[in-house]
């Protein structure tokens, strides 16, 4: 019995241009449904590749936070002193001293001081100056990365939030369209019930005439 149901309803459905329809809105719905699902793709491969442009700026940015706690000696005594030794050992640092200190003594031997208090007072106080001003300047070239990293950060999050309401707009869409060939599948029925019982309203009247269905 169902099948003579479908096999009538399909006649039916044709020859009033509902299955036609309702096949052409649930083409549509699935359409649909593909391209929002390729700007979902589209929006998470476009995230993707931000966040590895800006990977290499993030970790130095994480990286110098580290070396500047260090410097401070929030990391401990220790690390403080690592830190520290670092720069002290840095070839920078012994070609800075070396270039300092015999300006010094050139200095001095020209003044005729080399044996004086005021040269070897000099020349001790020289080096842990010089230490103090790397430190700090080490300090300042952190500070600098530690921008770049946190403005990196910053343009990620701004760009994951724009991401996820860009994918939460095209799932809607495409739940939307889904939806709209679903229900137009759904409307097929309840038109071809509607035309049955016109047609079936016609023929009634038709037979009550004295007359012949179609």
């Amino acid at each position: 019995m169902s099948g003579v149901i479908s096999g009538a309803g399909k006649v039916l459905g044709t020859f009033t241009g509902a299955t036609q329809q309702a096949e052409a809105a649930e083409r549509a719905g699935n359409v649909q449904a593909v391209t929002a699902q390729e700007g979902i793709s589209e929006q998470r491969r476009q995230f993707d590749k931000l966040i590895e442009i800006m990977a290499p700026y993030v970790t130095a940015g994480t990286g110098a936070i580290e070396q500047q706690q260090a410097l401070l000696g929030l990391g401990g005594e220790q690390a403080q002193q690592s830190a520290i030794g670092a720069i002290e050992r840095s070839p920078f640092f012994s070609a800075m001293a070396q270039q300092g200190e015999n300006a010094l003594l050139q200095q001095a031997s020209a003044t005729g001081g080399l044996r004086g208090g005021n040269i070897q007072g000099a020349l001790a106080q020289f080096r842990p100056g010089l230490l103090n001003q790397m430190v700090q300047q080490q300090m300042s070239n952190l500070g600098g990365l530690i921008q770049f990293g946190q403005a990196s950060a910053a343009g990620q999050a701004s760009q994951g939030m724009q991401s996820a309401g860009a994918i939460g707009n095209l799932l809607t869409q495409q739940g939307a369209a889904i939806a709209g060939g679903i229900m137009g599948k759904g409307g097929l029925q309840r038109q071809l019930f509607g035309d049955a019982l016109a047609i079936g309203g016609l023929t009634a009247k038709a037979m009550g005439a004295g007359g012949k269905p179609f």
